[in-house]
């Protein structure tokens, strides 16, 4: 019969601390995720800028009356005319109610 050889096994104490150690790994990457695209989806303003802009176009070309004060998802959107040294400047601002961050837009228009 064949000498069987032995093999060196892990111990049980040893697995039990690398399995802890993988899912510690495992924890810590799963949260620095979930920060990461939290932060991105609250910091995420392209849908509002684009419809500011788009706001900015209609104002101009349209001619909407001023003061103009619309909502538009979660962010209050109000524009209005300013004179200054004899140009006349578009002011839009964009307010978000739940997180109070602001968006403003200048633009000079004829």
């Amino acid at each position: 019969m064949a000498l069987l050889k032995k093999v060196k096994a892990s111990t049980l104490m040893e697995t039990m601390v690398a399995t802890v150690l993988i899912v510690v790994v495992f924890m810590v990457s799963s949260l620095i995720l979930n920060n990461l695209f939290t932060n991105f989806a609250n910091n995420n303003t392209r849908d509002v800028q684009t419809y500011i802009d788009q706001t900015e176009y209609k104002i101009v070309k349209k001619g909407i009356k001023m003061p103009y004060y619309e909502e538009f998802k979660d962010w209050d959107i109000e524009a209005d005319k300013l004179l200054v040294s004899g140009d006349s400047i578009l002011v839009i601002r964009a307010v978000n109610t739940k997180s109070e961050k602001q968006i403003l837009k200048q633009s000079i228009i004829e």
